[in-house]
């Protein structure tokens, strides 16, 4: 093992995080010429022989890239609705409140505070159930559409058409594996974020967000790649140095916010740049001969998991 190598293959990983930023505004308008080109390629062609489909019939059957409008779109759902609408309510509207009652009972100081020490939880409530938790909700919704849609333009633009996996059920059955896998990863995470020294427990945390998160921003590559999920982990635990790097922006913007929300607005907000990221980067590889075996536990887990709920199943169901 070579410490050189890894510093080098962190850098890089953290570097090639960050190129979504840069190639976003390019990468539509080159796939969309290309789908022109051919285009109007294949209606030359077709008018030799015989009449045949319009130019714009034609780019009908092959998607335009939305990479640039649904990560502009991310941004103004997560950003400027529902992250606005907090920072608003939490730094402009509640302070303008208290100030009021300052005002009011400024002859009787202890009255405003009593008042403000009941009205502020109030009204925080209130705004939370009317407003944040179903916009909150949607953007989820919305977000993981979006995302998808993002991935897929980026990978058709670069890669050409996806492979994914032989079957939908296996489809399916590989993404509900996944996801499991991921929260007990996440579960892990919190879990050694707990040892009793304090540095320790602290870059053990990070190091688990930061896999995790360069997990879910090239995950849907490898989708598109048909790899399967032990696949996927595997390549992350042998290659950990470039994937730290790559992970390590969005583990750090998990750290801005003690909430929930702020945070998951965050995330939703720059995490499209890095799906594109993910799907431009060529990770370093085989800078390290120490595969960290990190994902071990929770897959070792959720397998067992499953093995039970399948034997309850079976236990349970009677045929008829």
């Amino acid at each position: 093992m070579k410490i050189t190598g890894i510093i080098i293959a962190v850098w890089r990983g953290l570097i090639d995080s960050l190129r979504g930023a840069l190639v976003l505004f390019s990468m539509d308008k080159q796939f969309n010429e290309r789908i022109k080109k051919s285009a109007s390629k294949v209606d030359s062609r077709r008018k030799e022989n015989t009449v045949g489909q319009s130019p714009a019939k034609f780019s009908k059957q092959h998607r335009e890239s939305k990479v640039l409008q649904r990560t502009v779109q991310c941004c103004a759902l997560n950003g400027g609705v529902c992250l606005a609408s907090i920072l608003i309510f939490e730094y402009g509207l509640l302070p303008s409140l208290k100030y009021l009652l300052n005002i009011i009972f400024g002859q009787s100081p202890g009255m405003g505070t009593f008042v403000w020490s009941w009205m502020k939880p109030f009204l925080s409530l209130i705004f939370s159930t009317v407003w944040i938790l179903p916009v909150f909700l949607l953007s989820k919704i919305i977000n993981m559409l979006w995302f998808q849609d993002i991935a897929d333009s980026a990978y058709r633009c670069r890669q050409g058409r996806p492979v994914l996996l032989s079957s939908i059920s296996k489809l399916l059955a590989d993404m509900a594996f996944s996801t499991l896998v991921q929260g007990l990863f996440l579960g892990q995470s919190n879990l050694v974020s707990k040892v009793p020294l304090p540095p320790i427990g602290d870059i053990l945390e990070l190091l688990h967000l930061c896999l995790l998160n360069a997990l879910y921003s090239f995950e849907y590559k490898w989708y598109n790649m048909g790899w399967e999920l032990h696949r996927r982990l595997e390549f992350i635990e042998f290659n950990w140095p470039y994937f730290v790097g790559f992970g390590l922006p969005l583990a750090l913007s998990s750290k801005l916010s003690d909430s929930y929300v702020i945070r998951s607005c965050v995330f939703a907000i720059l995490f499209p740049l890095f799906i594109v990221s993910g799907n431009e980067a060529e990770p370093v590889i085989a800078v390290c001969n120490c595969p960290l075996k990190i994902f071990s536990p929770v897959v070792s887990i959720a397998n067992k998991l499953i093995k039970k709920m399948r034997d309850v199943y079976y236990f349970s169901y009677r045929p008829p």
